[in-house]
């Protein structure tokens, strides 16, 4: 299911407003946040569970969610 977590971050990445509001939602609430990306994953047939998320968005190379991961990591 790595690759559905893969799939899915190129295509929540590639809508601006679904990125923000996650996003948003992750400082609020990132066990939510979490919930709402496996929600999607399923709308879009990509179904990725909260851990695969966690797990595929820690990998990452990249500046931007590495930031995004820490500032909501406290509730991960």
């Amino acid at each position: 299911m790595s690759s559905n977590a893969a799939e899915l971050y190129q295509r929540i990445e590639s809508d601006a407003s679904c990125t923000r509001a996650l996003f948003r939602q992750a400082l609020q609430n990132p066990q939510g946040a979490l919930k709402a990306i496996s929600e999607i994953g399923d709308d879009l047939g990509l179904p990725v569970t909260t851990e695969e998320v966690k797990e595929y968005l820690s990998q990452l190379d990249n500046n931007e969610t590495k930031q995004w991961f820490v500032k909501a990591r406290g509730g991960l």
